[in-house]
């Protein structure tokens, strides 16, 4: 069942996505060759518990950190660790906010100093690839309309979409219906209505959408070890259009 949010439920998602967007903000400063993403987990956590605010994935199904961090061919679901970042890495992270029972998710990608040509080419393509999905949520229209739009673009840039992890709900869990794959038929799925708030969070490869499993049994990489990217946003649907919850744009 889609469940949705009314206007009050919205602007206390909006004030946990105000939180974790503040984050990001930070990191895109701190994050450069030399620095590891175990002092990323440990600012995000100390950061997040200074607003008032909780890391929602730490404790989720077992999950033993406050982010998740994937580095250059991990997809997703990196574990943070001490080794350090390296000039020329991706380096994606992903968290989960809970502020006051209110929850935002969001990744983002980060070049590490000086990246590949076609390396940075996944990172515009991929952050495009996000803002062409959002434009496609809006009232009256479906969920396929925004996979197929990102699809349609990421393919046509020469890169692939991942399938296997996709977009979803949220509200006060961190996964509810409905679910938003980044790929299929514009015109399926369910219909897009006010009050709805979810992700959309494309994972884009180089070369092949095919991946494997590590054996901690959470991270995912390519399955040909070229390197992945991702951006995500959660988002609530107004009868104005898509409003995003997560927003790095100071006002």
């Amino acid at each position: 069942m889609i469940v949705l949010k009314s206007k009050r439920e919205i602007e206390k998602m909006k004030e946990a996505g105000e939180i974790l967007a503040s984050v990001h903000r930070r990191l895109a400063k701190m994050i450069k060759p030399g620095v590891t993403t175990w002092e990323i987990e440990e600012f995000v956590d100390k950061y997040l518990k200074k607003q008032g605010a909780t890391p929602e994935q730490k404790g989720y199904k077992g999950y033993e950190f406050a982010t998740c961090a994937s580095i250059n061919d991990e997809i997703c679901h990196g574990f943070p660790r001490k080794e350090k970042l390296n000039n020329g890495d991706i380096v994606t992270i992903d968290m989960v906010v809970n502020y006051n029972g209110s929850l935002a998710d969001s990744a983002w990608s980060y070049a590490v100093g000086e990246v590949s040509e076609t390396n940075q080419k996944l990172l515009d393509v991929t952050k495009k690839a996000l803002y062409i999905g959002i434009e496609q949520a809006k009232v009256g229209n479906r969920i396929g309309d925004i996979g197929h739009a990102i699809q349609t673009y990421v393919e046509g840039e020469g890169f692939s979409v991942v399938r296997e992890f996709i977009g979803h709900g949220i509200g006060n869990v961190i996964h509810e219906k409905p679910d938003v794959p980044h790929y299929g038929i514009p015109g399926k799925g369910p219909r897009i209505k006010e009050g709805m708030v979810f992700t959309i969070e494309p994972m884009v490869n180089v070369g092949t959408f095919r991946m494997k499993m590590d054996n901690n049994g959470w991270t995912s990489r390519t399955e040909d070890g070229q390197y992945s990217a991702q951006y995500e946003h959660t988002i609530a649907i107004t009868k104005d259009g898509p409003f995003i919850l997560t927003d790095q744009e100071e006002s």
